[in-house]
């Protein structure tokens, strides 16, 4: 395609907009790292964790986990001055919050960049943006793991040991999450019941090379999401299948699982209001109602799960999904097995079904119906929307499952006793994901056909990508023709070639006035003389040039109005007694040929007198 604009946005054989695609890069980033931030500082705020460290390196280590990277907590304890104790915890967990955030900025600014680069873009600058995009925040990532450490003061109050000494006389050490540990003054000495009183220092380390990496992985991902997701994003030259086939399908499933998000924000919005500590629950919700709500979806199409919960941690779960992993933790965690502890749970697999049902309609709806009309026609678009929607669910539960699972496993030892304890795992089946995706994904993307061609709406909401009417067919048909960007960056105008040529008879003004109508080599009779006529009459303003002929053409060929648009006046009439003149034939002598006769020549004057 040689189409090429006013700003470039068509590159065939020409370099690449190196400062715009620098720029756009620049905004995404940043507004992305931004949202990050701001939503992680928040929700720390909201759940005092702020009263325990620095905000900054611990926000800093909450945006590298939602980015997919690796954050590595360690400590020592010290206890009346003995050394040995240490703190070990393992932690691997996705604030899904603080990523939703920042996927939707990131993608937002990078597709603003795609489409108000033109209706048709090049594979080489659709790459070099989105590489742009990758390297800049694979950069600014490391750059904030390397800030990412800090050391947080923990006093054993906070652990939950200021019961840890029984009151006098009790003989006993009571450790939550442990139990009763009866009299052990016979293996430790006796201060060490005075560990009610240690101060523990745990520290974090943001993990550098896995953090590169998982920031690698998870910003090209969601450019690549996005990109299949936006149904209004141009794409390369023989793209069209995207559009058409994959779009559909993948926009129906992000815009259930954002409405997903935002149901769950909702509920727990109304649960903060009638809680004692409304300030944590807002917190959470912030950090991590993605966390909960794309766990329960998976659950609720009858996904089973692996997991055990011990210690304190295991009241952090919400119910009853913490009693079912503290009684049951050989058993796998299913939608039936949750039911058992509380029958409200099948309505959990209710609403699941309902968003796969309206994943079904928004694919109908959203797909070009074609031309196949009839019983067969409508079977055919309900098998195809079942074949993408069960594919693309297919591929999406198991990432559900995937970002969502939870690892958390924290000690704290002092010289070989483990005195506080608690880890929470919890892990998805891929495999049974995968096939119950696409069982699911099929029966509610023919169901989802059925319906929306019963109701008249099978492709009505289809986007002129799909459909094949933008401005790309007419760029791929007149290869020449050049292709203006849009204002603002919106829909780009492209003006086609006329389609039929000027026609006189259905246009009036390429029309002659009737009194300018005269046979050619012919003049309209008027009373100037021979010298009137010496040369052709020019119109006024024209600067001395000739008037057009009479013909309805200028000196190019172009129609044109060959006269005044208002018609000359008559000429004055004859004074009484004058006798007409004579006709005169073309070519006679005296006048120029086809012109009008000259006048009489005057009587001789009589001499005068002396």
């Amino acid at each position: 395609m040689s189409a090429v604009t006013d700003a470039g946005t068509m590159r065939h054989g020409a370099r690449l907009p190196w400062l715009d695609v620098l720029l756009s890069a620049i905004a995404s980033v940043s507004w992305a790292l931004t949202g990050m931030a701001g939503t992680a500082a928040l929700g720390l705020h909201l759940l005092r964790a702020d009263a325990a460290g620095s905000l900054g390196p611990m926000t800093v280590a909450v945006v590298a986990l939602g980015a997919g990277g690796s954050v590595t907590p360690s400590g020592e304890v010290s206890a009346f001055g003995l050394k040995g104790a240490e703190a070990h915890t393992a932690l691997q967990i996705t604030p899904l919050g603080v990523s939703l955030v920042g996927a939707l900025l990131l993608s937002w600014f990078f597709l603003r960049s795609l489409r108000a680069a033109g209706v048709v873009i090049t594979p080489a600058e659709l790459l070099a943006r989105a590489g742009a995009v990758v390297t800049l925040f694979v950069a600014v990532l490391g750059g904030l793991a390397w800030a990412g450490h800090d050391v947080v003061d923990v006093d054993a109050g906070a652990l939950g040991l200021g019961g840890a000494a029984g009151g006098a006389g009790s003989g006993g050490l009571s450790i939550p999450g442990l139990g009763d540990l009866g009299d052990i003054g016979g293996h430790l000495p006796d201060r060490v019941g005075g560990l009610i009183g240690a101060k523990a220092a745990v520290g974090f380390t943001v993990d550098t090379a896995p953090t590169l990496l998982g920031g690698l992985g998870w910003s090209a991902g969601v450019l690549l999401i996005a990109l299949l997701a936006s149904r209004r994003t141009p794409l390369p030259p023989g793209w069209e299948a995207v559009h058409r086939v994959v779009r559909p399908a993948v926009s129906a499933l992000v815009t259930v699982l954002m409405a997903a998000a935002a149901a769950g924000l909702a509920a727990a919005a109304y649960a903060a209001v009638g809680d004692d500590h409304p300030r944590r629950v807002a917190g959470a919700a912030l950090l991590g109602t993605p966390n909960g709500v794309w766990l329960g979806l998976p659950i609720g199409l009858f996904v089973p799960w692996d997991g055990t919960a011990t210690g304190g941690l295991a009241g952090v779960l919400p119910d009853p999904l913490g009693r079912l992993l503290t009684a049951h933790s050989d058993q796998p965690v299913t939608l039936s097995r949750l039911a058992g502890l509380d029958g409200r749970v099948w309505l959990l697999g209710v609403a699941a079904a309902l968003a796969m049902l309206l994943a079904g309609v928004l694919t109908a709806v959203r797909t070009p119906t074609g031309a196949a009309q009839g019983r067969h026609g409508t079977l055919g678009f309900a098998g195809r929307c079942a074949l993408r929607l069960g594919i693309a669910t297919a591929l999406t539960l198991p990432l559900l499952a995937w970002l969502t699972e939870v690892s958390v496993d924290a000690s704290l030892s002092v010289l070989g006793l483990d005195v506080f304890g608690a880890g929470v795992e919890l892990r998805g089946h891929p495999g049974t994901a995968l096939l119950l995706g696409a069982v699911w994904g099929a029966g509610a993307g023919a169901v989802g056909a059925l319906l929306a061609t019963g109701a008249g709406a099978a492709g009505s909401r289809a986007a002129p990508l799909a459909r094949g009417e933008a401005g790309v067919a007419t760029a791929v048909e007149n290869p020449g023709h050049e292709v203006r960007p849009g204002p603002a960056g919106g829909t780009p105008y492209s003006p086609a070639a006329p389609y039929r040529p000027p026609n006189p008879s259905t246009n009036p003004y390429l029309r002659l006035p009737d009194e300018l109508r005269a046979p050619r080599g012919t003049h309209p009779p008027d009373d100037r003389g021979p010298a009137d006529h010496t040369e052709p009459p020019t119109a006024p303003g024209s600067g001395g040039r000739a008037r057009p002929a009479a013909s309805g053409r200028d000196m190019y060929g172009a129609p044109t109005v060959a006269g005044p648009l208002q018609p000359q006046p008559p000429p004055p009439p004859r004074p009484p007694g004058r006798p007409p003149r004579p006709a005169r034939s073309p070519g006679a002598p005296g006048a120029p040929d086809g012109g009008p006769p000259p006048l009489p020549p005057r009587p001789p004057r009589p001499p005068k007198k002396d």
